[in-house]
């Protein structure tokens, strides 16, 4: 694998071929990617960034790109640029447009989290939760915007209730609070602490939350105000995902399965550490997630809901950055710092690690 640079030659270049402006013109709303790249990781967001900087536009620290998602039901790819919004591609990742210019100055600062962009699994709404800057919920394929009330510094990750036409029950964790936990009723308007020392969170409707705080998983049914112990497994996802009322957690063991709100869970398939996901394909038997199996770290994908898994992207590596530490209590294993998104349709994988471009993968296997 070639390592990943932001200031790469291939950026240089296309700034000399397309004739980026001058400083203080005006952004062009949609800019223009890199060509795809058979069986390696190659960058999407090179040109994003120098158009950026040649119209005298600075990202926020840490630079470079900062968290990424993909609509599973048609394939846009949505990217953030530190303290720059969203900006989402249609065509797989080949150009890329500003997606909350509806709504300017609505979204801003990074994802420092793996779950930070919290998508709904049926497609058309995405629920963004920055740290050190605005966050909202995307609604209608981008055409509306929820703004949240801001908390201090913002978010490390949240989820959303997607169980409704129009979702209001909202989970957020504080960054730097001592794992503090917060609701919203009202779609991030208003928040209520729960508590603190939550490591993952999850909900499954208005009034059933499901969380760990490290050890296990908890079940409340009062909105947070109780919760249960309901099993000894635990997650590493930080998020749980409900798809088609199933609720799916990722875990040291593989996926974690609930069919009945959280009651009981039960592991899915054969074991497959991960740490990131899941991803849902066109049906709930197709399957990605980030993790490893042996050695080898990467994308894993399953087409029968778990019982086999192949390795689908090799893990990308990012200059100046460490491979992957798998122990529990590290950040890698815990998915700080770095998104991940799967286009089940044109079957590509992307990654965005905190600080660096955004990058896909593409096999060329349909």
């Amino acid at each position: 694998m070639n390592r990943i640079t932001q200031g790469s030659l291939a950026g240089s270049l296309l700034m000399l071929i397309l004739g980026v402006p001058t400083p203080g013109r005006d952004l062009p709303k949609t800019v223009s990617g890199v060509r795809d790249i058979a069986g390696q990781w190659a960058p999407v967001s090179d040109v994003v960034l120098a158009k950026l900087n040649a119209s005298g536009i600075k990202p926020a620290w840490p630079g470079g790109t900062a968290g990424v998602s993909v609509d599973r039901s048609n394939g846009s790819v949505y990217m953030i640029v530190p303290d720059q919004g969203v900006w989402r591609s249609t065509d797989k990742a080949s150009t890329f447009s500003r997606a909350d210019s509806v709504s300017p100055g609505s979204l801003s600062g990074r994802c420092e989290t793996g779950f930070a962009l919290n998508s709904d699994p049926a497609g058309k709404r995405l629920a963004y939760f920055m740290l050190d800057g605005h966050s909202a919920m995307m609604a209608d394929d981008g055409k509306k915007w929820q703004p949240f009330q801001q908390l201090g510094r913002g978010w490390d990750f949240g989820v959303v209730d997607w169980s409704t036409p129009d979702p209001t029950t909202i989970l957020a964790m504080k960054h730097e609070s001592g794992q503090e936990l917060y609701s919203s009723a009202d779609a991030g308007k208003s928040w209520h602490l729960l508590g603190n020392g939550y490591t993952a969170i999850g909900i499954f409707n208005s009034s059933t939350f499901v969380a760990s705080t490290g050890e296990g998983i908890i079940r409340s049914v009062d909105g947070g105000v109780t919760w249960r112990k309901v099993s000894e497994r635990t997650p590493t996802g930080r998020t749980l995902c409900v798809f088609k009322g199933v609720g799916y957690w990722v875990c040291k063991e593989g996926l974690l399965v609930s069919k009945d709100r959280g009651v009981t869970w039960e592991t899915q398939g054969k074991p497959i550490e991960s740490a990131w996901g899941p991803f849902f394909g066109k049906t709930e038997r197709q399957i990605s997630v980030v993790g490893r199996v042996g050695a080898e770290s990467g994308f894993w994908r399953t087409d029968d809901g778990g019982e086999n898994w192949k390795l689908a992207a090799p893990f990308p590596k990012f200059e100046k950055e460490n491979a992957p530490d798998w122990t529990p209590s590290k950040q890698w294993a815990a998915g700080w710092f770095t998104n991940f998104g799967w286009d089940p349709i044109g079957d590509i994988y992307y990654a965005s690690r905190m600080g660096h471009p955004t990058v896909k993968y593409e096999s060329g296997k349909r």
